[in-house]
C-alpha cells in the first residue's frame, strides 16, 4: 500500500476569522446557514471522499488515501490514513508532523462524516475508535463515517504517527500546596526542570501542543475529507479541542457535541474555578443529605458537616495513617478522596460514612482508591494542559486562591480537579499560549451533555450560543454517550439531523 499524504496549505487554515459584525463575517455564516439548511430540506447527501483506489492516479490538492492500518484493522475494520501539517501552524512553511487518521466506514450509503475526539488528552484515539465500533457507533454508521485521529505528540500508530514526544510524566504523589515563598520556589524550580527535559527532545512540538493547535488539525481533517462543516463529537478533555475548534472556526462548525466536558470557554478562568469548587460542593452534599435522611448510614443523625471539617482540619494539622496501604492522608488528601466517593453515588456512601468514623479513630484506611497508588489519582498535567490551563504564577496568589477555593467550598475546598492537577505548571518554561476566552458569536446551536457531577461545567458552554441543547442524566458517572442509551440516540440524531433536544433533557 502506498500511501499519500495530504499536505494543507495553512494560509487558509491561520486566516483571521473576520471581526463580529463586519459584512464578510456575516456572508459567511449566512452562506454556512443556508447551505446546511438546502441540505436539509432538500434531503441531498453530501458524499464523503473515500480516497481513489491504489491503481488510481492521486487527485490534486488534499485528500486522504484510506488502507489497512499497519497493525490491523481489528474486528472492527477500521481503516487508516495519514495527513501532514505543520508543527507550528504559524509558520506554515516550517517543519512538518504526520498524522494518523481512523475511520469506520457507515455501513449504509454516507452522508457525511463525524470526527471523534475521545478525550485524555493522551493515548490512541484510533484504537480507542476500534474499541467501541461494535457498542457505541452502530446507529451512528448507518448513515456516518466516524473519524478519529491520534493527536500531535502522542504515542500514535506505529509506522504512522510522528514525530512523537517521548516523556514520562508519572508521578506518585501531587505536591502538597507551599506553605512558603521557599517552598513555592522549590516548586516551580522542580517543575521547570521536569519540563526542560521533555521539551529538549522537540521543543517546537512541545510548543505546539494546545488545544488550538489540535484544533487546526481538526479543521486540517475536515478539508482533506472534504465535508462542507465539521460534525464533532469530544468527550472528556476531547471538548476542549472542540472550544478551541468553535473559537478559531465558528463559521465551519455544522454540529458539535461536547459530552461531561470542562469549560475553557470562561470569562474570568479564576471565576470558572470558583464555579468548579461549587460543583464539587454540591458532589458533597449529595452525601450528607443522604446521610440524613437514610437510618442505613453510620452516621445517621449526627452533624456530618461538622464532623467531616472536623476531621479535615485535623488531618491538615497532623496526617491521619492509613495503614492498610502503608500511607498517611492530610486533609487535603482526605478532601479529595471524599469527594471521588462522593461522586460515585450511593453504592459508595455507606462505605463513605464507615470511612469517616474509622479515621476519627485514627486508621484512613477506608479513604484508600482502588490501584497501587494509594494516594489521590490526579492526572499529571502535560504540554496540552500546561499550554492552556492557566497558573497562578507565584506563591501569593496561589494561596489566595486555594483560600478562596476554601472559603467557597469548605468541604472540598481546592481539593479535585483543579488547580490542584495544575500545580505541575507552575514554573513552566512554556507559557500558556491557549488560554480560555468565551465563544465567539455566529455558532450553530451545540449540544452538551453529562452526568450530575459534570452536567453544570458543560452547560456554562453551551449557555454562550442561542438555540443550544443538552442532556442530563440523574446519577454518577463520566461520559453519556458510551453507558447511556438515551442519550445516544439524541446525540445521533442531532449529529445527522441537527435536531436539538430541549435543555435539560432527562436520559
Amino acid at each position: 500500500m502506498t500511501w499519500v499524504r495530504a499536505d494543507i496549505s495553512a494560509r487558509a487554515q491561520t486566516r483571521p476569522v473576520a471581526r463580529r459584525g463586519s459584512v464578510g463575517a456575516m456572508t459567511r455564516r449566512l452562506r454556512s446557514r443556508l447551505l446546511a439548511l438546502a441540505l436539509t430540506m432538500a434531503c441531498v447527501p453530501v458524499f464523503v471522499a473515500t480516497g481513489a483506489p491504489a491503481a488510481a492516479k492521486p487527485r490534486t490538492g488534499p485528500h486522504l488515501e484510506w488502507g489497512p492500518c499497519p497493525d490491523g484493522a481489528g474486528a472492527a475494520g477500521v481503516e487508516c490514513a495519514t495527513l501532514r501539517v505543520p508543527v507550528d501552524w504559524q509558520r506554515p512553511r516550517g517543519p512538518k508532523l504526520t498524522l494518523a487518521i481512523g475511520r469506520l466506514k457507515a455501513t449504509g450509503q454516507a452522508e457525511g462524516s463525524v470526527l471523534v475526539g475521545f478525550g485524555g488528552p493522551v493515548g490512541s484515539y484510533i484504537e480507542l475508535l476500534g474499541g467501541y465500533a461494535r457498542d457505541s457507533f452502530t446507529d451512528l454508521r448507518t448513515r456516518m463515517n466516524v473519524v478519529t485521529w491520534d493527536i500531535r505528540g502522542g504515542p500514535g500508530r506505529p509506522g504512522l504517527s510522528r514525530p512523537v514526544l517521548d516523556c514520562q510524566w508519572r508521578v506518585e504523589r501531587v505536591p502538597e500546596y507551599p506553605r512558603s515563598p521557599g517552598e513555592y520556589a522549590r516548586l516551580a524550580a522542580n517543575n521547570k526542570a521536569a519540563a526542560q527535559r521533555c521539551r529538549s527532545k522537540d521543543p517546537l512540538l512541545f510548543d505546539n501542543m494546545d488545544s488550538a493547535s489540535n484544533a487546526r488539525d481538526m479543521e486540517a481533517i475536515r478539508r482533506a475529507l472534504g465535508e462542507p462543516g465539521l460534525n464533532y463529537y469530544g468527550s472528556s478533555y476531547g471538548g476542549l479541542f472542540g472550544q478551541a475548534y468553535a473559537r478559531l472556526f465558528p463559521d465551519r462548525v455544522r454540529t458539535m457535541v461536547l459530552d461531561g466536558s470542562l469549560s475553557h470557554s470562561a470569562d474570568s478562568w479564576w471565576r470558572e474555578l470558583g464555579r468548579r469548587a461549587a460543583d464539587n460542593e454540591r458532589s458533597m452534599r449529595r452525601f450528607f443529605d443522604w446521610c440524613a435522611e437514610d437510618t442505613g448510614c453510620a452516621l445517621h443523625g449526627h452533624d456530618l458537616p461538622r464532623r467531616w471539617q472536623a476531621l479535615t482540619a485535623r488531618a491538615d494539622r497532623e496526617p491521619i495513617p492509613a495503614p492498610k496501604v502503608d500511607a498517611s492522608y492530610g486533609g487535603r488528601d482526605l478532601r479529595n478522596l471524599g469527594l471521588m466517593a462522593a461522586r460515585q453515588g450511593p453504592s459508595r456512601w455507606g462505605e463513605l460514612a464507615e470511612a469517616i468514623m474509622r479515621a476519627e479513630q485514627g486508621d484512613a484506611s477506608g479513604f484508600a482508591p482502588q490501584g497501587r497508588i494509594p494516594y489521590p489519582a490526579v492526572p499529571v498535567p502535560a504540554p496540552v494542559e500546561c499550554l492552556e490551563l492557566p497558573r497562578a504564577g507565584n506563591y501569593w496568589r496561589l494561596t489566595a486562591l486555594t483560600g478562596w477555593l476554601r472559603r467557597i467550598a469548605p468541604n472540598v475546598g481546592a481539593a479535585s480537579p483543579l488547580p490542584m492537577n495544575t500545580l505541575h505548571c507552575e514554573g513552566w518554561p512554556t507559557p500558556v499560549t491557549n488560554p480560555p476566552r468565551p465563544l465567539p458569536r455566529g455558532l450553530p446551536p451545540l449540544l452538551g451533555a453529562g452526568y450530575w457531577n459534570e452536567f453544570d461545567a458543560v452547560s456554562r458552554v453551551i449557555a454562550q450560543v442561542p438555540g443550544s441543547g443538552s442532556i442530563r442524566h440523574e446519577g454518577p458517572g463520566h461520559v453519556l454517550y458510551f453507558s447511556n442509551a438515551c442519550a445516544r440516540a439524541h446525540i445521533d440524531s442531532y449529529l445527522t439531523n441537527q435536531e436539538v433536544p430541549p435543555k435539560n433533557t432527562e436520559c
